[in-house]
């Protein structure tokens, strides 16, 4: 079979994997708690399907022939190591369970929700609770997820593993918990239904495979939250924020795929019935007696998206809303979409005093926005070299081809004789605002 044959076997075991990765580690690991060895087995399974499918096609359930797989495959990494009872009880539920998918045509059920609560069990390290979920339920790696939370992706990998022993050893059981125990755990669900719906932000032309429909995926999970928890101010906070920025994603690119930056963006491409969702969603989420950092990010985002009937932005509102946020998650992305907005409301220099230090070893060292904020920042000071640096940096970091060109256009900009016209340029926010 030529290379050519084997391509639509390929397809459909990639178009699984983006879209029941999570789904089937958190069924595999349901009765062991072996959250490693039930990623172990999956991947196993993912290379015999590709060994398989090329040769004798797709099966017509994907999952199930997965599924059953990877329990077998389990089963028999049990019996190589482990000859307990604890073993053996872990063998004899699993062989009933390989019974039930013989027939390869159940109705797989998804527990993703129930690995997510598990891995913000109290037992688990705090700060490592969103990172964990992100690995077992959307299959990110140590080296993505170390990115998104400013951390070495060595330390992250060893931090996620150490996580997955404690929740094998200390048998936390995978199930939603009570509304009453749901309600202490939802902090690190929130967070990372957050940092997947960014990674897929990230990507908004789809040509990342492993990305795509990440943003879409979020969205649902914050529906079901929402779902679960009506009254949750900060779950409601959190799908405002993330359906206010879905509803522009069609006016982040030109017809050509070019990078259009938010204060350039037609507000008529504006999805009109994502932001009045997220409006109402926002108000409901004010009646309750709490305010926290998703709804100051879902009301930053609502007076960014105002433009739409005012025909300009209110800085210093999100000014004002960034100095809350920065109060309450200690953040540096907070801080540096805060610079970006004193910049527009007192001035460049200001800007570039309130960014965040750059400290010896510093992660921020890693993270574009900061060199493309401090770039502009430079550029309208007059700062050319500055600027030329801190744009050569954030070039460098930039993965996104036509964010790339975009920095290139302000770096050659910024060297040109000012005008009248680049003096008012407004430093764009929307680069930095969602990660």
């Amino acid at each position: 079979m030529s290379r050519e044959d084997d391509q639509p076997a390929i397809k459909a075991a990639e178009a699984v994997a983006r879209r029941s990765y999570g789904k089937l580690v958190a069924i595999l690991a349901a009765r062991t708690r072996d959250v490693a060895g039930a990623e172990d087995a999956l991947s196993d399974a993912f290379a015999s399907a590709l060994a398989d499918w090329p040769v004798n096609g797709a099966p017509h359930n994907p999952e199930a022939w997965l599924l059953a797989v990877a329990r077998r495959k389990m089963i028999d990494a049990i019996r190589r190591g482990r000859v307990s009872a604890a073993a053996s009880e872990h063998l004899r539920l699993m062989a009933k369970e390989l019974e039930a998918t013989a027939s390869q045509t159940p109705e797989i059920p998804d527990e993703r929700l129930a690995l997510m609560f598990a891995c913000a069990h109290p037992a688990i390290e705090p700060g490592i609770r969103a990172p964990l979920i992100l690995q077992t339920i959307l299959g990110f790696d140590a080296q993505t997820i170390g990115s998104a939370f400013l951390v070495s992706p060595a330390a992250m990998g060893q931090r996620l593993a150490r996580a997955k022993n404690r929740i094998r050893r200390a048998k936390i059981p995978l199930r939603v918990p009570d509304k009453a125990d749901m309600r202490g755990r939802l902090g690190a669900v929130l967070e990372a239904i957050y940092a997947a719906y960014t990674e897929g932000w990230s990507d908004p032309a789809g040509a990342d495979a492993s990305l795509r429909n990440l943003a879409e995926e979020a969205i649902w999970l914050g529906r079901l939250i929402v779902a679960l928890l009506p009254t949750e101010p900060e779950a409601l906070g959190l799908l405002a924020l993330m359906l206010y920025s879905h509803a522009r994603l069609e006016a982040r690119r030109s017809s050509a795929g070019e990078f259009v930056p938010l204060a350039n963006q037609d507000p008529a491409l504006w999805d009109e019935g994502l932001i009045d969702e997220a409006e109402r969603l926002l108000i409901h989420a004010s009646a309750f007696d709490a305010f926290d950092r998703y709804q100051l990010e879902a009301a930053i985002q609502s007076a960014h998206v105002a433009r739409r009937r005012t025909g300009k932005t209110d800085w210093v509102a999100i000014e004002r809303l960034y100095d809350g946020l920065c109060a309450i998650t200690g953040s540096p992305v907070a801080a540096i979409n805060r610079a970006i907005a004193v910049a527009q409301t007192r001035g460049a220099a200001a800007g570039l005093a309130a960014l965040p230090r750059l400290d010896a070893g510093s992660r921020l060292s890693e993270y574009q926005p900061y060199w493309a904020a401090r770039a502009e920042l430079h550029a309208r000071t007059g700062e050319i070299m500055a600027a030329c640096e801190a744009y050569d940096q954030a070039i460098a970091l930039e993965i996104d081809p036509a964010v790339r060109r975009f920095l290139q256009k302000r770096r050659t900009e910024s060297m040109a004789p000012a005008s009248p016209e680049r003096r008012q340029t407004k430093t764009d926010p929307d680069k930095t605002s969602l990660l």
